[in-house]
């Protein structure tokens, strides 16, 4: 298949957009396969040379389909780019808090507590994950017990199969933390997984990304020099939520919801919410 270009290099954090005519922003999906079928489906009809596709992460979690829903992703991927005019940087892909565990789970033996590690994140939409790749918690759980070299064994066992399905191990070492617009364009937007701290530069959230969630609707200014910030996960499932400084667009997939694309064109506005 030769090395698959997914846009920016994977020590880059952040990814500019430029200037688009229209931004497609896309939920946490948590392995809903099907809905994804189907939102692709729908904006596959929609998008036009010159648009950007913004996945917010949570690709995996809580839903039964992690690994077939990344192929679906490569899939729609290889047919947007078969179309005229459409680029290889046209589709971004943000880390979600289920991707940043994932990587941890295969530092898990680094952990100064792996087991108590392990089991929250089991709890925490990391079962079902493994599940799809037909990977055992169980063993995770005896490998804890086993020691270093068990735990070093059970990881290793983890990226092989993931290296047995075409595309993931790439895919999972090119996602980003952030997107933007460039601060020049008419109307600067960020698009962040679930948060930020709004009191550091971007250059310094860290983990906000995926764990300074709790602020995120109590901020009453805009997140200089952007417009708006975008993210497309909620931990407190509280629905999709837009203002003039903020926007959630997490339907609640998952967790019995629906999986959510915004479209925002070049002043910010709504131009379409498509939902499956």
């Amino acid at each position: 298949m030769g090395v698959m270009n997914l846009g920016p290099d994977k020590d880059s954090h952040l990814a500019s957009l430029g200037s688009p005519k229209n931004i497609w922003a896309i939920s946490a999906i948590h392995g809903e396969t099907d809905k994804l079928i189907r939102l692709h489906d729908a904006l596959f009809e929609r998008i036009r040379p010159g648009d950007k596709i913004v996945y917010l992460g949570n690709y995996a979690g809580y839903g039964e389909h992690a690994a077939e829903t990344i192929d679906e992703i490569l899939t729609f991927r290889r047919l947007v780019l078969a179309q005229p005019a459409m680029m290889p940087h046209d589709l971004i892909y943000l880390k979600g808090a289920q991707e940043e565990m994932w990587q941890k789970l295969l530092q898990i033996q680094f952990a100064p507590n792996p087991g108590d590690v392990l089991l929250w994140m089991l709890g925490n939409g990391l079962s079902n994950t493994l599940y799809s790749y037909g990977l055992s918690p169980h063993d995770g759980i005896e490998a804890c017990r086993e020691g270093v070299m068990g735990l070093t064994r059970w990881t290793g066992t983890i990226r092989e199969t993931v290296r047995q399905r075409p595309g993931h191990e790439t895919f999972g070492t090119h996602l980003i933390r952030a997107a933007h617009t460039a601060e020049d364009h008419s109307y600067p937007m960020l698009f962040v997984h679930a948060g930020l701290d709004a009191g550091k530069e971007l250059d310094d959230q860290g983990d906000s990304f995926w764990w300074g969630n709790q602020t995120f609707e109590d901020m009453d200014e805009p997140y200089r020099p952007y417009q708006k910030v975008v993210r497309g996960f909620d931990p407190g499932h509280g629905g999709i939520k837009m203002n003039c400084i903020t926007a959630t667009i997490d339907g609640g997939c998952g967790f019995g919801g629906t999986l959510t694309c915004a479209g925002f064109d070049k002043s910010g506005e709504v131009i379409e919410i498509l939902e499956s």
